[in-house]
């Protein structure tokens, strides 16, 4: 016990060096060093089960796309997310109840015809039930949240380690302590809000993004990691997604990129396949809203919305979709406007809306997007200027991992500043990949991630 918290006090001195950000030039620590030193260096976390029986994502997934299936589309439910207030003292119980909730709202979709592929729980931020704890006992609790998660099926979001400016750096260590290892947790920083850009806090998020890429099986830890900015509470998708407080509220985020594309597909003119994103996606939205309530009805929990943002996986791709309707690549001109459509169908649609409810681009979960990335058709500037007009930030961007603090900060830096000029959420997942450069190949195992070629650094 005492070595493991002599090394988390390294590692969260680390962390406190990081996140001094002044509002000029922010700067970060050199290496993380001992006393004597010396760099020391966490073990590589071990593969689990699970990640040993799961076939190693495509090495070439910008091969053909699956054949169109002769069903119509329909959305899947990517999640039903409950938002849980966690008592330290009583969090067994309070879990196993938000189970048996989510398991009975998971049947009442299933009942009325849809798939369901997640169970999630998101609490308020981890350092409102840590803080009393010293750091190595708040690092196992989270720890044994992470092992109850993968045991019960779900996954789990700790929320923000800081949310205010001024809060402790040293909570954004112990968060890239706690994830690095982790299979089932998600966590994020807060980098923008109302009062601005957090600068102090970019800086910490720079230095999780970091550390994760250098103590996580293939760098993939970052995908359970967010830099986010003015997103609100009740966010169903992860790894934004917190609680704010409240007690038995859910929230369902929706993969639909197959009715964009269907939508779109024939459409010419921009009105009209605004219109029929609009009124496709909106039929189905309204029934998921109304299967929603009967959820809540029987239940007792309050529904609280959808999260519309038609999220992709692999070959169920919103690039596709895109480019189906523009006639030309992701990342050529036109790109943009088609962007915006699709948020504007979005936003119009007569539902409860939570979240982001925005285009997402997730270069590492949409074949099209991950090829257009490997060709150079796309960058992150370019994904940016989408951003502008659609959500949801830079997700899923794959890096050398050669990259530099005072770089990921200046990325972190841009979603920052362009959501809080323009006050909507966006986030950034970054994943710089340790020990490959431009021109190598990714080899994740994840199952939902696609390999690419990385980039030069922007």
């Amino acid at each position: 016990m005492r070595r493991r918290a002599a090394g988390l006090k390294i590692i969260f001195s680390l962390f406190a060096a990081l996140a001094l950000a002044a509002s000029g030039a922010p700067r970060f620590a050199g290496a993380w060093e001992s006393k004597s030193g010396n760099l020391q260096q966490q073990p590589a976390k071990k593969h689990s089960k699970d990640q040993e029986k799961a076939k190693p994502a495509d090495t070439d997934d910008s091969g053909a796309e699956e054949a169109a299936s002769k069903e119509p589309a329909k959305p899947k439910v990517r999640t039903i997310t409950a938002f849980l207030t966690l008592n330290r003292d009583a969090y067994e119980q309070q879990i196993a109840d938000t189970l048996d909730f989510l398991n009975k709202a998971k049947a009442v979709f299933v009942a009325a015809g849809f798939e369901v592929q997640t169970l999630r729980i998101a609490t308020q931020p981890f350092p409102e039930y840590t803080r009393d704890l010293p750091p190595e006992d708040a690092f196992t609790f989270l720890r044994k949240l992470d092992h109850l998660a993968g045991a019960d099926g779900f996954l789990i979001s700790v929320g923000p380690a800081m949310q205010h400016v001024g809060d402790d750096p040293h909570l954004a260590g112990l968060l890239a302590n706690a994830l690095a290892p982790a299979e089932n947790m998600n966590g994020s920083v807060v980098i923008g809000g109302e009062d601005g850009i957090h600068w102090d806090a970019i800086g910490a998020a720079a230095g999780v993004i970091a550390f994760l890429a250098e103590h996580s099986p293939r760098s993939q830890g970052n995908f359970s990691f967010a830099a986010v900015s003015m997103v609100p509470p009740g966010t169903p998708f992860f790894p934004a997604g917190f609680n704010s407080g409240n007690d038995h509220q859910f929230a369902i985020g929706l993969q639909s990129a197959n009715v964009i594309a269907e939508a779109l597909k024939g459409q010419k003119n921009p009105a009209a396949a605004e219109n029929a994103v609009r009124e496709k996606l909106g039929a189905f939205a309204v029934q998921l809203e109304r299967i929603g309530k009967d959820a809540a009805q029987q239940t007792g929990w309050n529904y609280e919305g959808i999260d519309l943002s038609p999220a992709p996986l692999k070959h169920d791709s919103i690039g596709a979709a895109i480019e189906g309707y523009t006639g030309s690549w992701l990342g050529s001109s036109g790109t943009l406007s088609a962007a915006a459509l699709i948020t504007r169908a979005i936003q119009s649609i007569p539902v409860t809306r939570v979240g982001y409810s925005g285009l997402m681009l997730p270069v590492l979960e949409d074949s099209t997007i991950a090829r257009r990335w490997s060709e150079g058709s796309i960058s992150i500037d370019g994904l940016l200027a989408y951003s502008s007009v659609c959500g949801t930030g830079l997700d899923t961007i794959p890096l050398p991992g050669r990259v530099s603090p005072e770089q990921l900060i200046k990325i972190l830096g841009d979603v920052a500043s362009l959501s809080v000029k323009w006050k909507k959420p966006l986030s950034a997942r970054i994943l710089p990949i340790a020990g490959k450069d431009a021109g190598d190949r990714t080899d994740f195992d994840n199952p939902r991630l696609v390999n690419v070629m990385l980039r030069p650094l922007p």
